[in-house]
């Protein structure tokens, strides 16, 4: 008998998006230019914060560490994705496939504990004005974000650990885009249960665990704002907190649809879909929610446009 922590798998087929060989250059263009557009957007925000003074606030540092770990995170599976479509090489060895899976989970976690560190500047900003200086301070700002890396790291070292012992026996066909943990998990011959435990622990410290907090941050927001309801006080909340909010719908949203929703007859499918939207579009949107529908942000970007005319001038 071979020991449980040897596999005979040395690489794995990712079989990719579910589309037609004649489609393949039309999704092969479109998943380029939002990729590229997710990079571009989100590295123009981390330079709008860094050259703008008046963004060095708690909610700006927070936004360009969040737009960082948006570029990784599609960075981490995207290119791979569009290797394979362009050139239909599907293999990814047995170690780069664990090494994805890692850098999958750290950055999805990343993106859930950093939304929450927002939320929770927002409720301080709202909730306790008088105050926001002293609670949200720049070491309580590093804290938040050294802590959602540290417990990130931790999370997916401990899932990684966790499958690197599992043996992978004759099947290695993978029916997604990405080493996703979950697919490996059924294509182990080895007893999965204790990973199935940890995913399941895991995922309520890293996602339900913070979504409870942005829950009760917002419900703090809101019993705030109908303390003293105005519209002034309204239309103050939802700038502040808008763009916000449309970013938590979109990343929790997708959670919600992939892993609580009743499965259909077409489970894979509506999974790979899934997918897309939390490592794809959800990435490429967050720089226009933030630019299109913040003053500050469109201000600083107006400020450096006309910096580049003066200086071609």
């Amino acid at each position: 008998m071979r020991p449980d922590n040897q596999s005979s798998v040395s690489e794995f087929l990712l079989l990719g998006l579910p589309i037609r060989p004649e489609q393949q250059g039309v999704f092969f263009a479109l998943f380029l230019g939002m990729y590229l557009t997710t990079v571009l957007g989100n590295l123009l925000i981390i330079l709008l914060i860094r050259l703008d003074s008046r963004l060095h606030t708690p909610m700006y540092f927070f936004l360009s560490h969040l737009a960082f770990t948006d570029v990784t995170f599609s960075s981490v599976t995207v290119p791979k994705m569009l290797i394979n479509m362009k050139t239909q090489h599907l293999s990814i060895p047995f170690e780069g496939c664990i090494s994805q899976t890692y850098f999958f989970i750290v950055f999805a976690d990343l993106d859930s504990f950093l939304i929450t560190s927002m939320a929770y500047d927002r409720y301080v900003a709202i909730c306790h004005p008088l105050q926001y200086t002293t609670i949200m301070s720049q070491s309580v700002c590093v804290m938040l974000v050294a802590g959602s890396w540290v417990i990130a790291c931790a999370c997916a070292l401990l899932h990684t650990l966790l499958l690197a012992r599992l043996s992978f026996c004759a099947d290695n066909t993978i029916p997604h885009f990405f080493c996703d943990l979950a697919a490996l998990l059924k294509l182990s011959c080895s007893d999965t249960s204790l990973n199935q435990l940890i995913v399941f622990t895991v995922g309520l410290i890293a996602i339900m665990l913070p979504f409870l907090c942005i829950l009760v941050s917002y419900g703090h927001i809101g019993a705030t704002i109908l303390r003293v309801p105005s519209t002034k006080g309204i239309y103050k909340a939802l700038s502040t907190c808008g763009s916000h909010l449309s970013v938590v719908t979109l990343y929790y949203g997708t959670i919600i649809v992939l892993y609580f929703l009743p499965s259909s007859n077409n489970t894979n499918d509506n999974d790979i879909v899934a997918s897309l939207l939390y490592t794809v579009v959800t990435p490429m949107l967050n720089p226009f929610i933030y630019s299109l529908r913040n003053k500050d942000m469109k201000g600083a970007l107006r400020k450096l446009l006309s910096k580049k005319t003066y200086s071609s001038n």
